[in-house]
């Protein structure tokens, strides 16, 4: 997954680490390319289309939209302003096709469209935007006649990485410091749910689910592809104490190594996502 948008209310933001989220790149670009591969041509006729990236990272998948419409003029949103930077010193500027990349700071609990979009997507971003769902409505009236709201979050937050993080977080040793941050992702809707909410909104809609069995490799693997994604909010927790976020990595990648025993060939780690493309009618 990569950069969150927002926190819940109660806990400020995570600080996030471009590099450590882009150590799993291939990983986690897979699931955008497959709800790319599933947008509909956008409604720009001859003009270059609009598109907004809603919770864009460090902009590696971004820079993707650019390659499907490159006369695009294309924006990501996000809160992390350690995103951002990498993302602006990446790929802001024009694009080889004749468009434009740049790049804003926004809150996507906050986010209300100040023009039309023909493409509105987001990218393992929601998950991270209590009732996001809510604003749905205010994007579909922000697409033009034709236009598409696309988006994929993660759907594993039952899953043993998340599950004992959630314990781990609770346990005396942890709950005064860290309770508020171990179970923090039950407003995940279901695919059915995105599905009826979206078509309610007079879109048609395509929703599904898939799970990735990804063979993920080195010591203590699951560890480092948590360290870029669900762990950051104890890390950011913890930033002042490196002793005591020492101690909670060793007690968590003790737990992840009996969920997940490596095999002959890496570590299989199953990670499910939920995709949802909503096209607005004409």
């Amino acid at each position: 997954m990569r950069s969150t948008t927002t926190s819940p209310p109660s806990t400020p933001a995570p600080t996030w680490d471009p590099q450590q989220y882009l150590r799993h790149s291939a990983h986690r670009t897979r699931p955008f390319l497959d709800l790319l591969a599933r947008i509909p041509e956008l409604p720009n006729g001859d003009r270059p289309a609009r598109i907004a990236d809603i919770g864009c990272g460090p902009g590696n998948v971004t820079a993707l939209l650019a390659e499907r419409w490159p006369t695009a003029h294309i924006t990501g949103y996000d809160l992390s302003p350690e995103m951002l930077a990498r993302a602006e010193k990446e790929y802001a500027g024009p694009t080889p096709g004749g468009g434009l990349l740049d790049f804003r700071l926004a809150d996507a609990a906050k986010w209300t469209p100040e023009e039309p979009y023909d493409l509105i997507v987001s990218n393992a971003a929601l998950q991270w935007v209590p009732g996001h769902a809510e604003s749905f409505a205010g994007w579909i009236d922000a697409l033009t006649p034709g236009g598409t709201f696309a988006f994929q979050v993660p759907g594993n937050f039952t899953a043993p990485s998340h599950a004992l993080l959630g314990e781990l977080c609770e346990t005396p040793r942890w709950s005064e410091r860290l309770d508020s941050h171990g179970r923090r992702f039950v407003h995940i809707l279901d695919p059915a749910d995105y599905l009826v909410r979206l078509t309610d909104l007079g879109c048609t809609t395509d929703a599904w689910e898939t799970t990735y069995l990804q063979l993920l490799t080195g010591e203590d693997p699951v560890l480092d592809w948590v360290k870029g994604t669900a762990l950051r909010p104890v890390l950011t927790e913890l930033a002042d104490d490196p002793a005591e976020a020492a101690q909670f990595l060793v007690q968590y990648g003790d737990m992840l190594r009996k969920a997940y025993p490596p095999g002959p060939h890496g570590t299989v780690f199953p990670f499910r996502r939920i995709f949802a493309v909503a096209r607005r009618r004409a």
